[in-house]
């Protein structure tokens, strides 16, 4: 049975993910690679990276990251909802 405390766990680590791209960006090392990113949030943490996007102001301008990941937050919420209920 899926529990919170992986959700948890997994929206931690995709927003860990978000701000170490961030730090990254901002002294021109190599950067995380956009499909892990966009996995991270597919993978059950959508939560943790729109978090990521608007505390770091983080990749808002791409449309993939801007409509992509609210999009994948609200299907997650709605799964979990039928999951959970019905």
């Amino acid at each position: 049975m899926w529990d919170w405390r992986i959700t948890l766990f997994i929206n931690a680590v995709v927003f860990i993910l978000y701000a170490i791209d961030k730090l990254m960006a901002v002294k021109h090392w190599r950067r995380v690679s956009e499909s892990i990113l966009i996995l991270g949030a597919l993978l059950w943490g959508a939560l943790g990276a729109l978090l990521a996007m608007e505390i770091f102001r983080h990749k808002t301008k791409k449309k993939l990251f801007r409509i992509g990941v609210p999009m994948l937050f609200g299907l997650q919420v709605a799964f979990e909802i039928w999951y959970r209920f019905f």
